[in-house]
């Protein structure tokens, strides 16, 4: 059980540093690594992994098609000589194609430039981030590194080859006057072998295409290219890789099997929740494979994904079956508190480094900065080790799966098929009753009974805020200005909690540093500056409350 000390720091989420959108922060360690759709980040920044962002089109064309004349296309000063290239690749999968229906392909590929594993991933821009880590000796063994960046797609299945590909390449650089690589063309004729899903049969098909590739070109280059491939006979692909299209009809049932999209009414409550709802189980699943990379702010993004469900299933709790969305609400809480040892002791770290070194330099009696980095440190490493085991657990994988069924068939009521004004407004106006209350009853306490209150304050506020932001789709700035308003309080409070959390945590670094015989000085120092900060809080506290009640920023709720 979570102490009420801790568990501001084991729950919440710093409104400064949250994004309502699935994109933010997303893709620090391969770009983007969701769901179809994620958006573009930066590459990974594992030693042996490089990575880079494939931007091209491929089209179909027939036997005997032959090449255009390449001369004078934007930019382009020459072309090289063609190089030959024979390719062999071996892709992965799960037996029932998860990559590939998150459009994400994993190869083994020999011969050519870069041989390697690769692994392919869709951005919203069109483009891809294409990771490369060398071929190492196993032919069969997906490197450690990349099968974590896909574990939110497989959810423990095996990695099984799916299809192999050779092809016999013949690739035409485009020059600027310069020497730079613009754009690559490849000729390609592909055979491909696909064993049945049973493994009882194997498919062989070939065909020929083109891949126009940019290197240093820009998109009037990448229009210009296609353009004069058309007027030659190629069309466009309707296949997004050759993997797809190697696949043919196993992957094409695949498809055919998911779920159509929910309809819901325009307006309606249940249409405004659902996009919401849709919006965050993204938001989490994106930060999966950068919590497991331990990429910046990855734990602290996954969290707030996993409390804004938590709280949206709460708050709108009479809109949903119940039966479905309270077991889940229950696996949604131990998540973040799953979570929650590593944001404490990266939060706690990072706060008391910050106060430490703005001190004078006599006022830093041992070695305090080093103490406080190496303890949190290693508490940080232990607790989020702990995280990666329980997000490699059964009981993740199928809270994943229930997350996805969710999003796929929301256990509406009829109820929730009103008007969102009707249906979600009031429930809002509770989350706004509910705060108004506990302040009431924390100015009328003292002591601990007091700072109980608050912490109670901060994380119905807290909760406000959420109901706010999951209504600006359909209520615009009144939402937001309520949200907004429910962060200034949750932002007050939580430093409040923090800092309660901070001094028990400099207590403990100061009894160790008198036991290793190091004067304690400095961290009765740091201890008093958290109690003047906990002491200003409150008064931040009043002045947020002060605020909102002057705003006519509740006259929404009506």
């Amino acid at each position: 059980m979570v102490s009420v000390s801790n568990e501001r720091m084991a729950t919440d989420e710093r409104p400064a540093r949250e994004s309502r959108t699935a994109g933010t922060g997303a893709a620090g360690a391969a770009g983007a690594v969701g769901a179809a759709g994620a958006p573009a980040g930066k590459p990974a920044a594992t030693a042996d992994v490089t990575a880079a962002v494939e931007v091209e089109h491929k089209f179909e064309t027939p036997a005997g098609f032959t090449l255009p004349d390449l001369a004078g296309l934007p930019g382009v000063a020459s072309v090289a000589a063609p190089l030959a290239e024979s390719l062999d690749a071996t892709y992965f999968d799960s037996q029932d194609l998860r990559l590939a229906l998150a459009r994400n392909t994993l190869r083994r590929r020999t011969g050519g430039h870069d041989a390697g594993w690769h692994l392919k991933q869709p951005r919203t821009d069109g483009a891809r981030d294409e990771l490369h880590v060398p071929l190492g000796r196993s032919t069969r063994t997906v490197p450690a590194q990349l099968r974590t960046l896909v574990e939110v797609h497989l959810r423990g299945a095996a990695l099984v080859p799916v299809v192999r590909l050779t092809t016999a390449r013949t690739v035409y650089r485009l020059l600027a006057a310069s020497g730079e690589v613009l754009a690559e063309i490849a000729v390609d004729d592909v055979s491909a072998a696909a064993p049945s899903a049973r493994g009882r049969s194997v498919t062989t098909t070939s065909w020929h295409e083109v891949e126009v590739e940019l290197v240093g070109g820009d998109a009037r280059l990448l229009k210009a290219v296609g353009k004069r491939l058309r007027a030659a006979g190629a069309v466009r692909s309707a296949s997004p890789s050759k993997l797809s299209r190697a696949l043919g009809d196993r992957l094409g049932d695949r498809l055919a099997a998911r779920p159509a999209p929910v309809q819901l009414p325009q307006g309606s409550g249940a249409a405004v929740i659902h996009a919401y709802l849709t919006e965050q189980v993204a938001h989490l699943t994106v930060h999966d494979p950068l919590v497991r990379t331990d990429q910046e702010d990855a734990v602290h993004q996954m969290r707030v994904a996993s409390r804004r469900l938590r709280s949206l299933l709460g708050t709108f709790r009479p809109l949903f079956d119940r039966a479905v969305t309270d077991p889940l609400r229950g696996e949604l809480a131990w998540l973040g508190n799953e979570l929650g040892g590593a944001r404490d002791a990266e939060v706690t770290r990072d706060h008391l480094l910050g106060i430490a070194a703005a001190e004078a330099p006599e006022l830093l009696v041992g070695p305090v900065l080093e103490r406080i980095r190496t303890t949190l440190d290693a508490r940080y490493r232990s607790a989020h080790d702990e995280a990666l085991r329980e997000l490699s657990s059964a009981r993740y994988f199928a809270l994943l799966d229930a997350l996805d069924a969710l999003v796929a068939a929301p256990p509406l009521t009829e109820g929730a098929q009103q008007g969102a004004d009707a249906v979600l407004r009031p429930l809002v106006r509770r989350t706004w009753t509910r705060t108004r209350r506990l302040v009431a009853a924390a100015d009328s306490a003292s002591g601990p009974e007091h700072d109980l209150l608050l912490h109670d304050v901060r994380k119905s506020a807290k909760r406000a805020r959420y109901a706010g932001e999951s209504l600006i789709g359909a209520f615009g700035k009144d939402a937001k200005r309520y949200a907004g308003r429910m962060a200034a309080i949750q932002e007050a409070l939580g430093d409040h909690q923090d800092s309660v959390v901070i001094r028990e945590q400099l207590l403990e670094l100061a009894a160790a540093a008198a036991a290793a015989g190091e004067n304690a000085f400095s961290y009765g120092r740091l201890h008093a500056l958290e109690q003047a900060r906990a002491d200003r809080t409150e008064g931040a506290f009043g002045v947020a409350w002060a605020q909102l009640q002057d705003s006519g920023d509740l006259d929404w709720l009506g």
